[in-house]
């Protein structure tokens, strides 16, 4: 792979049952360009946390994946209400998730502190009412 490779996914808001489609789909296409198991694990978890993210708070949003033989960088963007605080929403088991996410096994508090435990760098570009980037980077060498 001399070039970057990139990928594009919607994330849909509306289906619990299909979010982590783009982190498995992602986890397969890394896999078939060889990457190490370790570097696809850790970019397959920090992008599930995103999904899930994005279908608990924002009512979806997409996902957006570039591959190089550096690093695997992903950006995930929603149009979603914004995080008003981002250093607690950091805090391991602060959650804002409502009863009936929790109910179904969700919203424990762990999505962004997973996602920065198992990326090298992450970017949080928040805007209450707007909605929310996030760019995170897995380094491969």
């Amino acid at each position: 792979m001399a070039e970057a490779i990139t990928f594009h996914y919607d994330v849909d808001g509306e289906n619990f049952t299909s979010a982590g489609n783009a982190s498995v789909q992602v986890k397969r296409k890394l896999r078939q360009l060889g990457f190490p198991p370790e570097i696809i694990k850790r970019v397959s978890i920090a992008m599930y946390e995103g999904e899930i993210n994005m279908v608990i708070h924002a009512s979806g949003g997409s996902a957006d994946v570039t591959v190089t033989p550096e690093e695997v960088r992903i950006v995930l963007t929603d149009h979603g209400p914004g995080i008003a605080d981002v250093a607690l929403a950091m805090r391991e088991g602060y959650s804002t998730a409502p009863d009936n996410i929790r109910s179904l096994g969700f919203g424990a508090g762990m999505g962004l502190p997973n996602m920065k435990r198992y990326t090298d760098t992450m970017e949080i570009d928040t805007e209450v009412g707007r909605g929310t980037t996030i760019t995170m980077t897995v380094k491969v060498a």
